[in-house]
């Protein structure tokens, strides 16, 4: 059974996704209806249940299915990109991170897919507007306990220290480059996402000035394969470029 509360995703035979919670009773689920959430509530995940003469699948949202349905105020770091973040700094169950901004939450959701249940993502905003929607967006996923919002500008320095990352998602990393190294502990990494290759120079000189080490910066092009009975070819389509990572290491105390 699913206990009430719980975060579902309902998939059509089609790949069609509809994110609701379960609770008993008749539950309004956006762009599909009113279903049956008592059945649903005596159902398993991987069970179907009949909506409107229709078959649905049960399922456990996963992140990329939270990320595909969240309501977006601003653009998200691509998963392409953000799913790199995590490992690169070397995130886990129980690591302390800052971040900002906001945006739509999406970054937020995968660092604390990393450091949940027993870490901690601080979130620096300064749009009270991105910060809202985040807290939604936050909010449907199980890590929302993980999750601090702040209101102010990570540039005039961060709150936290002893941190075992910093991520910054903002038109001007090489602004928070010193709060960041100061805020890190020794070992812990930076890593900022930009747009354009003007930032990035900035970015990784601003790095290499302040004294990290292991300062490397890189893009990712993703390339779906089309498989078929009579042969495998790339397809048409690519995601090319979307952004630059840069990071570095603060190596001592």
């Amino acid at each position: 059974m699913i206990d009430e509360g719980t975060r579902i995703v309902l998939v059509d035979g089609k790949g069609t996704k509809h994110f609701a919670v379960a609770e008993r009773g008749m539950v309004e689920v956006k762009r599909l209806g009113t279903i049956d959430g008592t059945a649903v509530c005596d159902s398993s995940f991987g069970d179907d249940i009949a909506v409107a003469g229709h078959s649905f699948r049960i399922m456990r949202p996963s992140v990329m299915d939270i990320l595909g349905l969240m309501n977006r105020r601003a653009q998200i770091i691509s998963p392409k990109d953000s799913f790199h973040i995590p490992m690169y700094m070397d995130l886990g169950c129980g690591s302390r991170v800052v971040e900002a901004g906001a945006g739509s939450g999406a970054l937020s959701i995968v660092l604390l897919k990393a450091v949940a249940p027993t870490g901690t993502v601080y979130t620096y905003e300064i749009r009270e507007d991105h910060a809202r929607v985040a807290e939604r967006n936050v909010g449907r996923s199980d890590f929302a306990s993980c999750w601090q919002l702040r209101m102010g500008d990570i540039c005039q320095g961060i709150e936290e220290t002893d941190l075992d990352g910093v991520v910054l998602d903002i038109p001007n990393p090489w602004d928070a480059i010193p709060a960041a190294a100061s805020a890190l502990r020794a070992g812990g990494h930076v890593c900022a996402y930009v747009p354009n290759a003007n930032q990035l120079e900035s970015t990784v000189k601003a790095m290499r000035e302040i004294g990290l080490r292991n300062v490397f910066a890189f893009e990712t092009l993703q390339r779906e394969m089309l498989v078929h009975d009579r042969g495998v070819r790339p397809s048409c389509d690519m995601m090319g470029h979307t952004g630059y990572l840069a990071l570095a290491r603060k190596m001592s105390p």
